[in-house]
Order: structure tokens, then sequence, then C-alpha cells
């Protein structure tokens, strides 16, 4: 199973430009017509997001001058499939069949 996710680095492009503290971003992006809360730029900064608006996006692309591949980078990582019981190992259903019962009495008749 191949799963992708992404390296998010906006905190390392900040950090190569002098920039290290996350209130040091809001006036770059209110420049660009971005504006969001201090909280929220924080997430942006120390967590991947799950959603991030496309305007924010290029907005922080040009704050930084960088590029969109300078911010994200795909991880695809391969995972061995689920085992769901179905695999090739072990006796088929086909081959299975029933042993005949010895019903014997206790005293020995």
């Amino acid at each position: 199973m191949r799963t992708i996710s992404m390296q998010w680095n906006l905190r390392q492009v900040m950090a190569d430009r002098g920039l290290f503290q996350t209130s040091q971003l809001l006036p770059l992006l209110e420049e660009r017509g971005i504006h969001l809360t201090r909280e929220h730029v924080y997430r942006l900064v120390t967590k991947p997001p799950q959603r991030l608006n496309t305007d924010v996006f290029v907005a922080l692309c040009d704050a930084l001058g960088c590029t969109p591949n300078d911010l994200v980078v795909p991880v695809v990582e391969q995972r061995p499939a689920a085992k769901t019981g179905t695999t090739d190992s072990g006796p088929k259903i086909g081959s299975l069949r029933p042993v005949r019962a010895k019903v014997r009495r206790p005293d020995g008749a």
C-alpha cells in the first residue's frame, strides 16, 4: 500500500530568511492582503496544515521569496498491505472434510 503525506517546511524557510518569530510573518502577509490572526499564523508555522487557502499559500511564497516546492515536500511511503486472511497460505476450504466420529460407550460394549 502506498501512502502520501507532506513535509511542511515553513519554519525552516522562515529561519533561512532570518525570521524566527511567527509574529514577524503577520505584516508580510498583511502587505499582500492576507489578514490572519496571530494564533492562525502560529499554527500555520508550527504544524502542517490539513487545508490551506491558495491565496495564503501564494502570499507565503511571495513574502518569503520561495517556491511552493520549498514549502511542501511530498513524502511517499510504501507500507505492506494489511493481511485480510484471504491469502494463499493454509488449507483451502474445498480440501477440508469432516472426520467421522467414533462413539464409544463407557462400559466397553
